[in-house]
């Protein structure tokens, strides 16, 4: 019989998240989580072979995370509320976002990544892209080039753009924020006479 956890995972994952949002990438040490959770290093390493590898599951919980409700809303039909859904995000998960929008995936994690972390990204990536490209056909009739572009504008880059100098500042977005996208979403969807 094996030895009962005391540690989960999840914790681990927690504390780096928390460890990143606060510091930077860079605090994040199997030494500093450890610490945070209050556990030995040795538990950390048994979970995670490398602090790359605890980096990547961090990317990956909260990229998922994310996208979930995203892309959940974009095949309800529901564009203008999965443009909203960044600022709403943001709001009630500020650690997280500071990390996905304040720094790159190569930023979090230098080495390679093993190949079921590398499979699970790339899962997220092509469920992005269909959720997109699918709902861009609903709405303009065709997937073209046009089209998606449009849609990931209106969708993916302004919330981006619309939340990211609060998360520098280490501010929620304030709601006037959501009426800016509103009223930008509105002129870019609207479809050509």
């Amino acid at each position: 019989m094996g030895r009962i956890a005391h540690f989960t995972n999840d914790q681990f994952v927690d504390a780096a998240l928390k460890i990143a949002a606060a510091r930077g990438p860079a605090a994040v040490t199997i030494a500093a989580v450890a610490g945070e959770v209050g556990a030995p290093v040795g538990s950390v390493y048994h979970r995670f072979l490398s602090r790359d590898v605890l980096l990547a599951e961090v990317w990956l919980k909260i990229v998922g995370s994310f996208q979930e409700a995203f892309l959940r809303l974009l095949e309800e039909g529901e564009g203008l509320p999965a443009a909203l859904h960044t600022p709403r995000w943001v709001r009630l998960h500020p650690a997280p976002a500071r990390i996905i929008l304040l720094y790159r995936r190569e930023e979090l994690v230098a080495g390679d990544w093993p190949e079921d972390l590398k499979a699970r990204a790339l899962g997220i990536a092509r469920r992005l892209d269909s959720g997109v490209l699918a709902y861009t056909a609903r709405i303009f009739g065709r997937a073209g080039r046009e089209e998606v572009g449009r849609v990931a504008f209106a969708l993916i880059d302004v919330p981006y753009a619309a939340v990211l100098r609060y998360i520098r500042q280490g501010k929620k977005p304030p709601r006037a924020v959501d009426e800016y996208i509103t009223k930008t979403y509105d002129a870019i969807m609207r479809r050509k006479p």
